[in-house]
């Protein structure tokens, strides 16, 4: 049974991630001020520190009863403390590829991690609300610390334009998601997600009353759509991953999406879970022209980054997938996918960062020519990498889509599950073209590894973690269906 609490030390007790974090910004952010350039490394430990920390309170609440707090607006639960202890190790393993990044670029300034910690604190606010406007309040929070971080690298017309193209279609999502989170409690009379699942399962329900459901429900799959990168609100994302420093397209393609599946699992599974036939239908659609589009636009890029991005869209199609389901393992699997994807992108992303150097990106898929012969390690890193996302056995990338095509096709949905495996094999081809590159082509300079030892190490972990995990699904696999 749910335990509701006002002000206690059980409240205090229940949101101490958070609170620590919070406390934590502000101390680090003053000094910061008093820091010489000299010392300016300090502020990367102490936010690394911060992180550990807050995801150390988070792991202490896992299996704890379930609690709702501030009036009925915060729940402490399992989903919502594994997730804070996934994405705060997720944004700790962000912070050491981003270190080597930005002093290779000269943009290693105190307010980059300061940002990062916002946007951490965000997300566990979006993770653990209860309510329309705690979720909007975290949503918040994530969105402005990701616009400024992009637009971090002032000097640089594309991360300028990229920082204002999320700037602006970012607004236009945040208000129609926000139009129809106004639509539900006009309707509902509440903000709280349990009383909103309880007015939305009534069977006594008017015609009118279920027809502004729908319509806010629709306003509230654009929103989330926006937030995961779903065809057709796709339209930012291989702009921001291209246009941004690499160093934030790492974290933006990572961290966030944990968020942002979170946000759909209390808005429309926990809140309009009993309007599921409405809504699965919209996802259905969405994820299908994400699959199609992604994978077939990919092929023709020669941007890595922007490649990436479509691939994403792409991984976040086979994630609706799984919500499409209406059932609980296909719930699991979706959680199970994009934890995956996240530990993939990490890798994808921090081989693009470790091949940088000062006054160079190698953001294009020929700056991977002849990797084998210079660096077989990492070629071999970036190898598994892209095997395991291309859905190649024995990898975990495999074993994410193949429990969400169970599910689907368990659920009768047959015809999409083929849709879905013919787009994965054309996916392959995007893939193999950088294990080529690597492998089978030659450079026309030498490549050379000047990334710090912690990034090389973690990087490593990073990858062989891809192969490890993957012959072990079956425990990720119940850990994320114990979350439902």
């Amino acid at each position: 049974m749910n335990n509701i609490n006002t002000f206690d030390t059980t409240t205090l007790w229940s949101a101490t991630p958070e609170i620590f974090l919070l406390s934590a910004i502000v101390v680090v952010l003053l000094l910061d001020l008093f820091l010489t350039k000299s010392f300016k490394q300090t502020t990367y430990y102490l936010t690394q520190a911060s992180l550990f920390i807050a995801g150390a309170l988070a792991f202490n609440l896992i299996n704890e009863p379930q609690t709702i707090i501030f009036g009925g607006s915060f729940i402490l639960d399992n989903m919502a403390s594994v997730f804070k202890v996934f994405m705060v190790g997720s944004a700790m393993v962000a912070m050491v590829y981003t270190r080597h990044y930005l002093t290779q670029h000269a943009l290693f300034r105190g307010e980059y991690f300061i940002l990062v910690m916002l946007s951490v604190l965000g997300m566990m606010v979006m993770v653990s609300g209860y309510s329309l406007l705690t979720l909007y309040l975290g949503l918040e929070i994530l969105s402005l610390s990701l616009y400024t971080l992009i637009a971090i690298a002032r000097e640089r017309a594309g991360a300028v334009e990229a920082a204002l193209k999320y700037f602006v279609l970012g607004a236009i999502a945040s208000g129609l998601l926000l139009y129809g989170m106004s639509m539900i409690y006009g309707i509902s009379g509440s903000l709280n997600i349990n009383e909103i699942a309880s007015f939305a399962s009534s069977a006594n329900l008017a015609s009118r009353e279920t027809l502004i459901l729908n319509f806010g429900l629709v306003f509230l799959v654009i929103g989330i759509a926006f937030k995961l990168g779903a065809v057709p609100f796709h339209m930012w994302v291989p702009d921001v991953y291209q246009g941004a420093p690499t160093s934030v397209t790492l974290f933006l393609s990572t961290v966030p999406k944990i968020a942002a599946v979170a946000m759909l699992v209390r808005i429309l599974v926990d809140g309009l879970g009993a309007m599921h036939a409405y809504w699965s239908d919209l996802f259905m659609i969405l994820a299908v022209l994400s699959i199609a589009l992604g994978s077939v636009v990919a092929l023709m890029q020669t941007n890595i980054k922007r490649m990436l991005a479509y691939s994403t869209i792409s991984h976040v199609g086979f994630i609706m997938l799984g919500f499409v389901t209406g059932v609980v393992s296909g719930y699991g699997a979706a959680v199970f996918y994009i934890l995956v994807y996240i530990l993939m992108s990490l890798a994808a992303f921090g081989m693009i960062i470790l091949l940088n150097k000062k006054g160079f990106e190698a953001d294009q898929i020929s700056d991977f020519r002849g990797l084998s012969k210079h660096s077989p390690w990492f070629a071999l890193m970036m190898l598994v990498t892209m095997l395991s996302m291309a859905g190649v056995p024995p990898f975990i990338g495999f074993y994410s889509k193949f429990f969400i095509l169970q599910q689907v096709i368990s659920a009768g949905f047959v015809t999409v599950a083929v849709v879905a495996v013919v787009f994965a094999v054309i996916s392959a081809y995007y893939y193999l073209q950088i294990i080529k590159s690597m492998y089978f082509e030659e450079s026309d300079q030498e490549i050379s590894i000047v990334a710090p030892m912690d990034m090389q190490l973690i990087l490593s972990i990073n990858a062989v973690l891809i192969l490890v995990v993957g012959l072990f699904p079956d425990f990720w696999m119940k850990l994320s269906l114990s979350l439902f």
